[in-house]
């Protein structure tokens, strides 16, 4: 992008501002410090439908998922006090903490990987802040207090009756939707049927729980009533992340600064090529609509979170002077640079193959994780003795059923495999799904078969079928012999 050391950009009120001034100037922060109050114009155009589809969906599946179960299950809940995890109906327990550690470091590197070749997508589409921020409360604030003009005088002007209106209207509204969301999320993490009961009993019953519930709703009012784009340009690590990820073949929302410079006022019937002029007609509408205050014209800058909004503003006034559309698009810098179009490059491939692999390589090990974990301990200061010729082993067993199923379990040595299993009930162990089963066996060796103190053996659990569920290795005692 050319340098614009020596270039002076027009303000909004005639007065010329050097690049440095302007940016601060339409940033979030004055040049003392003190926070500027972004307003957004309302964005229109195709990607901002786009996102808006996308962002009801994912809330309606925000919304929806507390309610949904798998086999009576829970669709999502991660409740880390009660130490009850389920995803997509699966129980998991703290014993497949690694399987949880794993998968939240492939969600690192596939978001890593992503960023690396198609940039902040997910900032702009996903993003829970941009959904909540962009989807729910400007779209209220827009209802309440008009757009960004009316929005500006509004604030400029004393507090009468329309502003105290307005305004006590808004904020009641975002506090209780602050309210609302909060319940949804705390459904998530405790599951439904007790923030139902929570509510239904009252604060007396249950203070700890309110008190939360209000904590969480302060910071939830707080963050979308007055914190806002502020969260991406300053707390989110990822939006400091992308900018050492982001390179000349990174997809991102560009502005194509060889078709658009030099900028100049649109005049009617000018050819502008022919007086050394570009496409951008220098009308702020690519900033006025940008969510965090920032030109894109200014090049990438880390603030930018690809809502795409620039895009549809820029491609409307496109069309309403006739030049071509796409003078902000998403591209990558390379593509800008050279005028070739964004290919699939052998670069692009190699990430999706990766991206695919650790996928598939976390939807393995969850599937193979086991439907049963058995645990076979020596009880504490437990010993050997003798009975008959024979050696006798106390074993206390866990069985964790991690099915959706009662299973119905017996238990055998495995190696060496003429050891015998002697139940203190019945030999038909029964477990119910998403329970432990815990009881007391004896396993049996022959005095004669052991040459060794301590012998490692194998038990194994079976289901009625014959076929083998679960297996674990631990040792069996014996007296002490002399070899010679």
């Amino acid at each position: 992008m050319p340098s614009t050391e020596n270039t002076e950009l027009q303000g909004g009120q005639g007065q010329v501002l050097s690049p440095e001034t302007y940016r601060d100037s339409i940033g979030t922060m004055e040049q003392s410090g003190k926070r500027k109050w972004v307003f957004p114009k309302k964005p229109k155009g195709k990607y901002t439908n786009y996102r808006t589809i996308v962002a009801y969906i994912l809330l309606a599946f925000y919304l929806a998922v507390p309610f949904v179960k798998i086999n009576g299950n829970p669709f999502i809940l991660l409740n880390v006090i009660d130490r009850e995890f389920f995803i997509f109906g699966q129980p998991f327990y703290p014993q497949d903490f690694f399987l949880l550690t794993l998968g939240a470091i492939v969600a690192l590197v596939c978001i890593i990987i992503f960023t690396i070749a198609f940039g902040r997508i997910f900032c702009g589409w996903i993003c829970p802040q941009t959904i909540f921020l962009e989807s729910v409360f400007r779209k209220i604030e827009f209802a309440i207090e008009g757009d960004r003009n009316r929005q500006m005088k509004l604030d400029r002007q004393e507090w009468n009756s329309e502003k105290i209106w307005k305004r006590s209207l808004k904020w009641t509204i975002f506090f209780i939707l602050s309210l609302i969301f909060t319940h949804f999320m705390m459904m998530t993490i405790v599951g439904s049927e007790k923030v139902f009961q929570t509510v239904a009993e009252g604060p007396f019953v249950h203070p700890t729980n309110f008190i939360v519930i209000i904590l969480f709703t302060i910071a939830f009012y707080f963050v979308f009533a007055w914190f806002r784009e502020q969260v991406c340009t300053l707390v989110c690590p990822y939006g400091r992340l992308q900018g050492v990820l982001i390179d000349k073949e990174t997809i991102n929302v560009f502005y194509d600064y060889k078709r658009g410079e030099n900028r100049a006022k649109w005049r009617k019937g000018e050819n502008r090529k022919a007086v050394g002029k570009g496409d951008c007609i220098d009308c702020f509408q690519c900033v006025v609509v940008c969510p965090t205050g920032i030109d894109i014209r200014d090049g990438q800058q880390l603030e930018c979170v690809n809502c795409t909004a620039c895009i549809d503003a820029c491609d409307e006034v496109m069309e309403k002077v006739g030049l071509p559309k796409g003078l902000i698009r998403y591209a990558s810098e390379k593509e800008i640079e050279t005028r070739l179009p964004t290919k699939f490059t052998t670069r692009m491939k190699i990430f999706m193959i990766v991206l695919v692999a650790l996928q598939l390589l976390l939807g393995y090990l969850l599937y193979n994780r086991g439907d049963l974990e058995a645990k076979f301990i020596k009880p504490a200061g437990s010993t050997f003795f003798v009975r008959d010729e024979m050696i006798i082993n106390t074993y206390n067993y866990t069985f964790l059923n991690k099915s959706n199923d009662k299973k119905i379990l017996t238990i055998k040595v495995i190696e060496p495999s003429h050891g015998e299993v002697i139940y203190s009930g019945t030999s038909k162990i029964t477990v119910d799904k998403d329970k432990i089963t815990k009881g007391t066996i004896s396993i049996t060796f022959p005095e004669k078969e052991m040459s060794l103190s301590k012998q490692n053996i194998t038990i194994g659990v079976y289901d009625l079928k014959g076929n083998l569920v679960d297996s674990y290795e631990t040792y069996f005692e014996g007296p002490f012999k002399l070899q010679f």
